[in-house]
């Protein structure tokens, strides 16, 4: 029993100190130099996220029936969260469009991918693109729906991560395939999405603002918690394989995004809030996730 603890132990913290440590190197370099990533997460989100999408997306191995149900958990929990919390807006005298959000829209891209892969290993990257896709259309849609009810939301066919996806399956469906001189830069460019995105989160938790410190701590508690009792259950619904479950368990224990902060400050909905909320869950989640992760790797 107490080799197995500390086997749990050894392989949460090979999960989690990774993370962490690129984290910590974003925080400690913007600390010491100022960085600015604007640039750098544009292209970030325009390049490197897509030929990731696509890389994965393509391969033959993926097979999008597989996750369809997966994908079906993760929406529910992303939508499921904003309802169950609507009512505690009116209890924290907040405003919905300032609190639901994060509580919504979790950080599946810099915090969730990483996470997913070094914990059930390569094999879990398809399922994380799968849940980091639901989450980010259901961001770009509904989330700037919520902020500004002018906005168009056929606009998202537009993204390159959308039509890397687009590709992708194509791709994946018809067995077709690039040429290896073509496909490997695609799979080199893809590879610098994931530590940039931790990277990034490391620089923007530079910013923490703790003059909203309240409304952040109940943001970092009940973000997880509404995602987790909405995986909870669902599982007897969907009746997810063990894996799967697992991967559901850890996307709704995210974090809120980062990007939450960005469309409020494009939108100016109460940024400052909603930069206490975003960066002290991302801090919380130091906590919340090795909890989770001890759990769901009982699944993996």
């Amino acid at each position: 029993m107490e080799t197995t603890a500390m086997a749990l132990m050894e392989r949460i913290f090979q999960t989690v100190f990774p993370l962490v440590a690129i984290v910590g190197v974003g925080f400690f370099y913007a600390r010491a130099r100022h960085t600015d990533m604007g640039i750098a997460n544009r292209i970030n989100i325009d390049v490197f996220c897509p030929a990731l999408i696509f890389s994965v997306m393509s391969a033959k191995s993926f097979d999008l029936p597989t996750y369809s149900t997966l994908a079906i958990g993760a929406l529910i929990i992303v939508l499921g969260s904003g309802l169950l919390l609507w009512p505690l807006c009116r209890i924290l005298k907040v405003h919905p469009k300032t609190f639901l959000p994060p509580m919504m829209f979790n950080n599946s891209g810099n915090l969730g991918i990483p996470l997913l892969v070094l914990a059930f290993g390569e094999a879990a990257l398809p399922a994380a693109v799968v849940l980091f896709l639901v989450e980010n259309l259901l961001h770009f849609t509904v989330g700037i729906y919520l902020l500004d009810h002018r906005t168009n939301p056929f606009n998202v066919l537009r993204m390159p991560m959308i039509i890397a996806t687009i590709a992708g399956l194509c791709f994946s469906t018809f067995n077709w395939t690039l040429p290896e001189v073509v496909q490997i830069p695609i799979d080199m460019l893809g590879q610098i999405a994931i530590p940039l995105m931790l990277f990034a989160l490391g620089v923007r938790m530079t910013s923490v603002d703790f003059s909203n410190w309240r409304l952040g701590v109940w943001g970092a508690i009940m973000a997880p918690a509404s995602g987790l009792v909405i995986a909870l259950s669902l599982q007897p619904i969907l009746q997810l394989e063990p894996l799967q479950f697992g991967y559901l368990l850890m996307f709704g224990a995210l974090p809120p995004a980062v990007l939450n902060y960005m469309m409020a400050e494009r939108y100016n909905q109460e940024p400052q809030q909603v930069a206490s909320i975003v960066l002290l869950g991302n801090m919380g989640s130091l906590l919340i996730i090795p909890l989770v992760l001890a759990f769901a790797l009982q699944f993996g």
